[in-house]
């Protein structure tokens, strides 16, 4: 296209033609062009939280008018340093690695842009550059939106540790977008740039074709029109925290850790009966759906039921009980010690070796009801994982059990971190729901009694389940989730003292 200058914008996107671009060439700014925000601080917030703790939260927010000030009156590249020294500077590369991967995505593709997306994905060699540092984005931007080339500001490290300063050519802002891509690109250009700012300008001429995306807020892209859907996702923060959200946290943690504290106390001393008011006192809702079933009648020599619930959190067979009104054992597994000492619920750890594990679960029954998360580890998204099949071949009592649960704040779970702590980061969140919706008793001529096979069982329940939630069914499989998000299989060795190596639990 001829030669444009400042005061001519480029023209916009809705011109772009998608028509015969696979075998061309597109390069795109990240913030307010890939993505519907233009601001890295949300993001940079996640990794000093997830990876650094409240205090590395602390000390970027601090940081930000200082940071703010010299975006506004000295220079784009000065204030975006600040902030990357804030939240990097000590901090482990493969903890930065880690989040990248396990958190970043999820927050990411819930703000793709959807005028840039449709276009962008129509090209059959892309190439995204941004001022972010690119260990934070190439995950996502490889993994999920099928990039071929990164091109973003590199940090400088030392004995794995990030030094909280940029490498050579330094935050790529402005003309320095431009020199990198003449680098990686050399003679033969990208045939269309994509841009949203005239900061974007420089890098745009280069290529063939240009086109601004409108600055104007727009909503991103919905979930089922994202390019790959996200099952899998770590980290503790439920909202991308903006500055104003990242202060509301730094200011909510002690007086959330108080709460909790609180609402575990009386979870794990209060008899059965009472929690349930005792919860709706302190601020956690409990709503029960559906009729459950009597207790077991021991006298009348009755097998205890099975409940099979969804998979949330850990708090779920806790939960199960309050909407009960009496205390229902659980089977469990890698579950902390100390989440084991301040149940109020008996809970039987799991083997994994399945002989072993259907003996002690038939002799469970016979002491009365129990409680199984087939799943075998927990879903945050409206997904749930493939349903063992085990506890089909020991019981035909059993009811099905839709576990749901709201947080605003913070999760309740996690791949990578203490999960002696779940417990607590669910009771930080100021008004946390639990939905339990009982289901009907299984029929006994869709058990095995009545013909079916184990799986046939596990299946059926999976999908009235799912039904039920609105939720989708998948095959994925707990190690599926822990090598998308710790990089293990997510089994617990049985002599840890033999074996050092870093494992992560369900």
């Amino acid at each position: 296209m001829g030669q444009i200058d400042d005061y001519h914008p480029f023209p916009s996107i809705q011109k772009c033609s998608s028509n015969g671009r696979e075998n061309q060439t597109v390069v795109a700014n990240m913030d307010g062009t890939l993505l519907c925000g233009g601001s890295l601080f949300p993001y940079l917030a996640l990794v000093a939280f997830e990876a650094g703790g409240v205090f590395r939260l602390l000390f970027l927010l601090l940081l930000s008018p200082l940071a703010g000030f010299l975006y506004c009156f000295i220079s784009e590249a000065a204030g975006i340093q600040v902030l990357i020294f804030a939240t990097i500077v000590g901090m482990r590369v493969t903890d930065m690695e880690s989040v990248a991967r396990a958190v970043l995505p999820k927050f990411y593709a819930a703000d793709l842009h959807p005028e840039t997306w449709p276009v962008f994905s129509t090209f059959g060699r892309r190439c995204v550059i941004t001022a972010t540092p690119r260990i934070m984005v190439e995950p996502f931007l490889k993994d999920y939106l099928g990039v071929d080339i990164v091109i973003g500001t590199e940090i400088s490290m030392w004995q794995g540790r990030a030094t909280g300063l940029v490498s050579w050519p330094g935050v790529l802002v402005e003309d320095k977008k431009a020199d990198a891509m003449m680098e990686v690109f050399g003679e033969k250009m990208p045939e269309v740039g994509l841009g949203g700012r005239k900061t974007d300008y420089p890098f745009m001429k280069l290529s063939e074709e240009a086109y601004l995306i409108s600055q104007k807020r727009v909503a991103p892209l919905k979930r089922h029109q994202l390019p790959k859907p996200i099952v899998f996702h770590d980290g503790r923060l439920v909202q991308r925290p903006t500055p104003l959200t990242a202060l509301l946290i730094v200011l909510w943690i002690p007086v959330g850790f108080i709460l909790a504290c609180l609402r575990v106390a009386a979870g794990s001393l209060l008899p059965m009966p009472w929690v349930y008011y005792a919860f709706w006192a302190l601020g956690v809702r409990v709503i029960v759906k559906g009729t459950p079933p009597p207790p077991a009648q021991q006298s009348a020599n009755q097998s205890g039921v099975l409940f099979i619930c969804s998979h949330r959190t850990l708090l779920d067979p806790i939960f199960l009980s309050v909407a009960l009104g009496r205390p229902i054992a659980a089977v469990t597994y890698s579950v902390s010690r100390l989440s084991e000492f301040l149940s109020p619920i008996k809970t039987v750890r799991l083997s994994r070796d399945r002989s072993k594990d259907a003996a002690m679960i038939e002799e469970l029954l016979t002491e009365g009801d129990l409680v199984i998360c087939p799943e075998g580890t927990t879903c945050r998204e409206p997904f749930l994982l493939r349903f063992s099949s085990l506890f089909a071949e020991l019981t035909d009592q059993i009811v099905p059990v839709a576990m749901e649960n709201r947080m605003n704040m913070f999760h309740g779970t996690t791949a990578r971190g203490w999960k002696g702590m779940d417990p607590f980061y669910f009771f930080m969140n100021p008004s946390p729901v639990y939905e339990v919706n009982f289901l009907n008793k299984l029929p006994a001529e869709l058990t095995r009694t009545g013909g079916k096979s184990s799986h046939e069982v596990a299946n059926y329940i999976q999908r009235i389940i799912a039904s039920t939630l609105s939720y989708e069914c998948t095959t994925l499989t707990r190690k599926d989730k822990y090598r998308a998000l710790a990089g293990n299989d997510g089994v617990v060795a049985s002599k840890p003292k033999v074996v050092k190596r870093k494992i992560m639990g369900c």
